[in-house]
């Protein structure tokens, strides 16, 4: 799989051990950085990364910043990018399942390597289900009008 990966200065260290986790798994890592802890906004890396699932140059990405909303947040404004926020397995899983979630978002001041190990490994491994969720996936790209 081909994965991007982005993060801010406070997801540095984890999206560097991710980076090599993913590796060693026989990933294909693009890093759209940061590249050091130095202070820098996160949007421009969890858009940055998103943008190459987008463009189709990676399958999926995967964003890190401290708590990993802003940086989620930041991913799912590109068009077409459903990014999954989490800090557990489950919620990972789901993300996948029912979601078809294309980038995920980490928090490194949340979780610790090896939690984050987990949620990667679940979130890489598990495939979408589609049938009724796939309808529903549809919907998150082009929401219908509330009937009220």
């Amino acid at each position: 799989m081909r994965i991007a990966m982005g993060s801010d200065h406070a997801g540095f260290e984890l999206k560097e051990h991710l980076k090599g986790y993913l590796q060693g798994k026989g990933h294909d890592v693009i890093d759209v950085g940061t590249h050091s802890t130095e202070s820098v906004d996160y949007p421009v890396y969890g858009a940055g990364a998103a943008r190459k699932v987008a463009a189709g140059e990676a399958d999926r990405a995967i964003v890190v910043c401290g708590t990993g909303l802003g940086i989620g947040m930041a991913a799912g404004k590109v068009p077409g990018i459903r990014c999954a926020i989490v800090s557990e397995v489950y919620s990972a899983q789901m993300s996948r399942l029912h979601n078809d979630a294309n980038a995920l978002a980490l928090g490194a001041r949340v979780i610790g390597t090896g939690v984050a190990e987990e949620i990667v490994d679940v979130w890489t491994t598990t495939d979408f289900l589609g049938g009724r969720h796939g309808r529903r996936v549809d919907m998150i790209e082009d929401p219908p009008a509330l009937d009220a």
